[in-house]
């Protein structure tokens, strides 16, 4: 439609705020290095997803992609003399004392650990975390708490979603119909539509400092193709308050399941809550839930 949809202007105006300073080419090359990835990493933020690939995971019966909900994952943004990171680490349950410990002893902070799911099996938490300093300090030490769990660590392609059981690949998304529907694109990793889009709570500052949208403050919405009429949608929206009740009321009308309702920071202004869900359906009905869910996150 000619100029775009309202939702679509506010994502292209958020998006494009001028949260951090530009930094030239290969600037976050030692970051990455200390992460054990490799290329050019510059622009400016830097951003290393390490999927839970190691772990088998169902809800339902049905198990799930790594890519839909099981990423443990790493931002940077700032300098590289002076970066913030921010992440969350997907753990299995015997991993958490460990990878608190070894967080604290690398000097980061703790800033939230919980369930994002409901129901699955095995259980699973997300232990959240920031940091500040020098990048490739704080890579170091992330680096050495992820080798305190079985996370695999060398890079590779994303987790892909489970083959059926003749070894046939699973339905791909209609994502035409998807994006247009949600009035936003997104992109396809592993079969699984993903979208980052900004929402009521997507700016916030943390000790003065804005955080970015790739530093986990952009609605994250995931859908994993289960079969040509059927899916699975999880992800998080990111709220200021006044937007709890509404996007809720929105998601529970769609019939898409609220599992959590918290924070992932501490210490943010203004405060920021992370709606959390679960939808299992039709795919483009489970979007035409998730866009009046938008439409009440704005």
């Amino acid at each position: 439609m000619p100029g775009g949809s309202p939702l679509l202007r506010v994502v292209a105006a958020l998006a494009a705020a001028p949260l951090v300073a530009q930094q030239p080419a290969g600037a976050w090359d030692s970051v990455a290095r200390a992460l054990g990835r490799s290329g050019p990493a510059g622009g400016e933020t830097y951003r290393a997803t390490f999927p839970r690939t190691d772990l088998q995971v169902s809800v339902s019966g049905v198990r799930i992609a790594p890519t839909l909900a099981l990423t443990s994952w790493a931002a940077f943004a700032g300098s590289p003399d002076s970066a913030d990171v921010m992440g969350d680490l997907v753990l299995a349950e015997g991993e958490v004392a460990d990878v608190v410990a070894a967080l604290l002893d690398g000097g980061l902070e703790v800033t939230a650990i919980h369930h994002h799911l409901l129901g699955e099996s095995p259980r699973v938490l997300y232990v959240h975390y920031h940091g500040h300093g020098r990048g490739v300090v704080l890579a170091t030490r992330l680096r050495m708490v992820l080798a305190r769990t079985a996370t695999p660590l060398e890079p590779g392609l994303p987790g892909a979603a489970p083959r059926t059981p003749n070894g046939a690949p699973r339905a791909t998304l209609d994502t035409a119909a998807i994006f247009e529907t949600l009035g936003v694109r997104g992109r396809l990793v592993s079969d699984v539509a993903q979208f980052g889009i900004a929402t009521s709570g997507s700016r916030v500052t943390l000790a003065g400092r804005p955080v970015p949208l790739a530093l986990g403050m952009a609605t994250a919405l995931n859908l994993q193709p289960l079969s040509a009429s059927r899916a699975l949608a999880t992800g998080d929206f990111v709220l200021s308050a006044e937007r709890v009740a509404p996007v809720i009321q929105a998601l529970t009308a769609a019939g898409i399941h609220v599992t959590a309702l918290h924070n992932h920071l501490v210490g943010e202004e203004p405060r920021a809550y992370f709606v959390h869900f679960w939808g299992d359906g039709e795919p483009v009905a489970l979007a035409r839930g998730l866009r009046a869910a938008l439409d009440a996150a704005r």
